[in-house]
């Protein structure tokens, strides 16, 4: 893999690109070139503006994060901020090409936020992601019965969105986040989500958490034509920090489907080597308990990092099914002879009843350089 960005003044060239071939097994597509990230950007143009143009990322609660190749221009005035993008969509395996069918298969959004409120955060946001699914011929009957080949075609909508989100801010006291989505292709309430912490009393830190989700699929999706119903979820839970070092929490979850309900339970403990945590699920959503424990410890100023991961885990779809258990291990250690340069080997061992035994053997080298090659 290849991180390389060129700067000059306000300008950049960035990439992130990548070579991969199959070394144990000669494969179709051996070898591969991937591009993940091939852009221009211009920072702070005229004190206001911010563009980026060409393959790039994009991070978006609606559409999920991934890439795409477009325009993305950002314009910020004091307490103010707007902005949009559009491009195609990313071809398969990350090609080095742009999509053939800018009509189709294309995303298109903006967002408008606003702090000027204090302490408060307000945003505005559209989106509208299309992809065209390929034709096909599927075989049917006609009237008097007798199969027939039709010409399947798709439409190209998939998502389109508006949302809202405020954050509130009052230090060491108090915060809130709120996120309403509405589908304008199914014209209902896709999701409203809230959740707020309460720490004012010292070490103490008191979390709600609440949210209303409908399924999201897409709207050019044979799935689409089905009602799955929505889903609630509220969670509450409790952490206590002591020792500057140590935090225990717990926390419980109760969801209600459509015509069921289930329950979660989580507890455990973080520290600055590695964290204990214990999880149970009970009800529609299938029962399990699992255990798990990490840790890692840095010695010799960094040159060598052990670590080591133990989990356990019993559970069952529903309670007339047959318990499964599955168990994990994974050890390894970071060295790191020199700060650019570090060595990463881990195994990796898990048991259950459908894969047996299976252990895995990674091994990597990280080398990171950062060089003024002068040339513009």
């Amino acid at each position: 893999m290849l991180n390389l960005n060129i700067n000059k003044g306000q300008f950049s060239l960035r990439s992130y690109l990548n070579f991969e071939s199959d070394l144990s097994k000669k494969q179709d597509y051996d070898p591969r070139f991937r591009v993940y990230n091939l852009y221009l950007e211009g920072r702070n143009l005229f004190d206001i503006a911010t563009i980026k143009i060409g393959r790039q990322p994009i991070f978006n609660s609606i559409a999920g994060g991934g890439v795409f190749d477009g325009v993305d221009l950002d314009l910020r005035y004091s307490d103010f901020k707007l902005s949009g993008y559009y491009g195609g969509n990313t071809p398969a395996y990350q090609n080095f090409e742009t999509t053939k069918n800018w009509n189709d298969d294309y995303i298109l959004g903006g967002k408008f936020t606003t702090s000027i409120i204090k302490n408060t955060q307000i945003g505005l946001s559209y989106i509208n992601k299309n992809f065209r699914p390929l034709d096909y011929y599927a075989t049917r009957f006609d009237a008097n019965l007798n199969p027939m080949q039709v010409l399947i075609e798709g439409n190209s909508n998939q998502f389109k969105f508006a949302s809202a989100d405020v954050s509130y801010r009052q230090e060491n006291m108090f915060s809130l986040d709120a996120r309403y989505d509405y589908d304008l292709n199914f014209e209902t309430t896709s999701k409203f989500e809230v959740s707020g912490r309460y720490e004012q009393i010292e070490n103490l830190g008191v979390d709600l958490y609440y949210n209303y989700r409908e399924p999201r699929i897409r709207y050019n999706s044979i799935f689409s034509v089905f009602d799955f119903g929505n889903t609630q979820e509220i969670e509450g839970g409790l952490d206590y920090r002591f020792f500057n070092q140590y935090t225990v929490f717990g926390k419980f979850a109760n969801v209600t489907y459509k015509d069921d309900n289930s329950q979660r339970i989580t507890a455990g403990i973080n520290t600055n080597y590695g964290s204990l945590s214990y999880r149970k699920n009970l009800g529609y959503a299938g029962e399990m308990d699992a255990i798990s424990l990490y840790g890692a410890y840095s010695m010799m100023d960094g040159f060598f990092t052990p670590s080591l991961g133990l989990a356990y885990t019993s559970y069952k779809l529903s309670k007339e099914d047959a318990k499964n258990n599955l168990t994990s291990v994974l050890a390894g250690f970071n060295l790191r002879p020199w700060k650019a340069l570090s060595f990463d080997l881990q195994g990796q061992y898990l048991n259950n009843r459908i894969y047996k035994d299976d252990f895995r053997l990674f091994f990597k080298i990280n080398y990171w350089f950062n060089t003024n090659l002068k040339l513009i």
